[in-house]
């Protein structure tokens, strides 16, 4: 049998996961079995995010509300595609303007 393979999770995806449990009060072992994760992976991540939650109180930072989240997390993923987009752009008009300067009777 072939070894299963590590699945790894972005760091939004962990932060949402500890939100189902930290902002809804809903117990680790149910948010896990609903999204397919182990519980002690789950248990991890709500620990990390309460004390990411605590420190930021600490120092005067209040932690964003849902949608707030939800939005933080649209413009990141519009950022990436923007990225990519430009990188294609330029990539494709370093092609075009070399091709322009092997042209017959170009100067």
């Amino acid at each position: 049998m072939p070894p299963r393979k590590r699945r790894s999770f972005t760091a939004e995806y962990q932060v949402e996961a500890a939100h189902r449990v930290i902002a809804c009060g809903r117990a680790i072992a149910e948010v896990a079995r609903e999204l397919g994760l182990d519980d002690g992976l789950l248990s991890n991540w709500v620990k990390a995010e309460r004390r990411r939650i605590a420190a930021a109180e600490v120092h005067g930072e209040k932690s964003l509300d849902a949608a707030e989240r939800a939005e933080l997390l649209r413009l990141r993923r519009q950022v990436s595609e923007l990225e990519k987009d430009n990188a294609f752009l330029s990539k494709a008009s370093a092609y075009f303007g070399a091709m322009q300067k092997n042209r017959p009777g170009s100067i």
